[in-house]
């Protein structure tokens, strides 16, 4: 299985980056950096984490880092990563 990251996940982690990196650039960095390596090991274990709270589809997950939300569709040969967000309680 490979990993796939859609155009609205890469642009919404690059702000989310340069956000953070405003405060600290190394913070930035290894969000970054420990980022990759869970979305990378949902290769052995895609539904490792909960059902998507946003869609109703068995086959979207979950992934929570940090406070962001990092919804992901398990496709037969491929996981994509659709969007990244903060949790807001409010949604």
């Amino acid at each position: 299985m490979r990993v796939q990251e859609s155009v609205k996940f890469k642009k919404n982690l690059k702000n989310i980056l340069i956000y953070i990196s405003r405060d600290k650039k190394i913070a930035a960095v290894n969000f970054k950096n420990n980022l990759k390596k869970l979305i990378q090991n949902l290769k052995f274990m895609p539904y490792k984490y909960r059902k998507s709270y946003f869609y109703d589809d068995e086959n979207i997950r979950d992934l929570i880092f940090k406070g962001y939300v990092i919804p992901y569709l398990i496709d037969k040969e491929k996981i994509i990563i659709l969007d990244i967000f903060k949790w807001r309680e409010n949604e």
